[in-house]
């Protein structure tokens, strides 16, 4: 019976930190440029993300999303608006989409989220067979 405790303490030793990187993901995430910080949380089974801080939003709060190529959409407040939906998985490895940077206008139909090892958040998002990777550093 010692003999099988000691294999089973360490595999759950081992597996601990992939449950909570799960719930790490949630929360807010620097983005890397603009000071951007979007906010990831559980909407239904998946994840969201959402625009909460950047610093054109710091200098003028009701910035709207003026970059988009869809002109029907210029409109929307970029505070508060949706970049990541849909993403399920996990714990280390999300799909979903569509994601969107507002920095750029630019979107994406299908994403992917991968918690690394160091804890930074890679964020990529594709059109086609063509990609795109930011890495997001944990804010909060």
């Amino acid at each position: 019976m010692k003999k099988l405790a000691l294999p089973l303490a360490a595999a759950a030793l081992f597996a601990a930190p992939a449950a909570a990187s799960a719930a790490d993901l949630t929360g807010i995430w620097a983005t890397g440029s603009e000071g951007g910080r979007v906010q990831i949380y559980r909407c239904g089974a998946a994840l969201c993300g959402k625009v909460v801080d950047a610093a054109r939003l710091r200098g003028n709060p009701d910035l709207r999303d003026v970059r988009n190529s869809d002109a029907k959409l210029r409109a929307r407040r970029i505070k508060g608006l949706v970049v990541l939906n849909g993403f399920t998985g996990g714990p280390v490895e999300w799909k979903g989409g569509p994601v969107y940077d507002p920095e750029t206008g630019d979107g994406a139909s299908r994403g992917f989220l991968k918690l690394l090892a160091n804890g930074k958040l890679e964020l990529k998002g594709c059109v086609a067979f063509i990609c795109r990777t930011k890495i997001w550093t944990k804010a909060g």
